[in-house]
């Protein structure tokens, strides 16, 4: 299964380690969405920035 992640609120006034977090996913402007496997680290990432970011889950094809 893939997770699509999308930023929705910006990481500006976010502790370093939550705006380092947002960089590793890959994910550079609001807005911007990115498309990664579900796995466990991806998974604690999410969490890690919940509070800016939406997560859908996209099919395989």
């Amino acid at each position: 299964m893939m997770l699509k992640i999308k930023l929705v609120k910006s990481p500006v006034s976010s502790k370093p380690d939550q705006r380092a977090t947002v960089k590793a996913l890959g994910l550079t402007k609001l807005q911007s969405e990115v498309v990664k496997n579900d796995n466990p680290q991806i998974r604690g990432m999410i969490k890690k920035i919940a509070h800016l970011i939406e997560v859908s889950e996209v099919k395989e094809v």
